[in-house]
């Protein structure tokens, strides 16, 4: 069993390696998950014993394995999947994985991921004590006690996660990349994946960018979620995945066109709006 799980991990962390290297990772990035998975087949020890006693630090003692790989081993273990890795396939159904929260189902699970951009069990459990679920209509204190207490168990907590930290990344850094993934998507300069969620032809339409602005390394992709294209904005939203390999995981943001306001026809970084205005007159200034 020890092997059949740990070979079956690091199988998983070698499709991401291969997958970020055929996309256009850098080289750095694709080799973390080849070490990472070479380190848990190696391993003598179950990765899902190492878990359970000692959660992520446990993960973490495995050689090349540091906080954003462990999470995803995590990932794995706790639900059978890792949100990356169905991402870079373009194979990722977020809403489904919403909608195993108690007290969460499909249509809810829709709102979360469209709204507020939801993807994995940690995103719910931080919205939950960060205020943004109790801004969702049906939210009251007993449900979110009861989602807290259920992600506690199934994420292995040991207590409550501290509220997460004011975000540092600039907005004119994501701006910029966001501005050189449509520029190179436009120039038909980036790998095409074909989504399996809207899209009946199997057509590989959507460019995907792995790009990197010091420690942090950027995903970028077209939103392809019921609401854009609903809206008949999947070339308009992009959504930015990055993380810095620090302690608090992989970050999501949502860059649009804003269509109405002082910031009409310029990019901007959804819920980051007045550090947009700011930026903006401080350039034409």
């Amino acid at each position: 069993m020890t092997i059949r799980l740990n070979e079956h991990v690091a199988g998983q962390l070698e499709e991401v390696a291969r997958l970020l290297r055929d996309q256009g990772a850098g080289p750095y990035r694709v080799n973390a998950y080849l070490r990472a998975a070479r380190s848990v087949r190696r391993s003598a020890a179950p990765v899902d014993a190492m878990w359970r006693r000692d959660g992520l630090e446990g993960l973490m003692t495995l050689p090349g394995v540091g906080d954003s790989i462990a999470r995803a081993i995590r990932e794995l273990l706790v639900h059978g999947q890792l949100p990356m890795l169905e991402r870079l396939r373009g194979a990722g159904d977020a809403v489904a994985v919403l909608a195993t929260v108690p007290g969460v189902g499909r249509v809810l699970a829709e709102r979360l991921h469209a709204d507020l951009g939801l993807e994995t069990l940690s995103d719910v459990e931080a919205a939950a004590h960060d205020g943004r679920l109790a801004s969702v209509a049906g939210f009251g204190e007993k449900r979110l006690a009861g989602i807290r207490d259920s992600l506690a168990h199934r994420l292995g907590r040991l207590r409550l996660p501290p509220s997460p930290a004011a975000d540092t990344v600039p907005v004119a850094e994501l701006l910029a990349v966001d501005r050189e993934y449509r520029e190179k998507a436009a120039a038909g300069q980036l790998r095409l994946i074909a989504p399996r969620r809207f899209n009946p032809t199997g057509e590989a339409w959507l460019p995907v960018l792995h790009t990197a602005r010091g420690a942090r390394h950027y995903t970028a992709l077209y939103s392809n979620t019921a609401r854009a294209h609903k809206t008949g904005m999947t070339r308009d939203w992009v959504v930015l995945y990055h993380d810095d390999g620090r302690q608090g995981g992989e970050r999501q943001h949502t860059v649009i066109t804003a269509m109405r306001g002082p910031l009409a026809g310029h990019r901007i970084v959804a819920g980051r709006e007045a550090e947009c205005e700011a930026g903006y007159a401080h350039r034409v200034a």
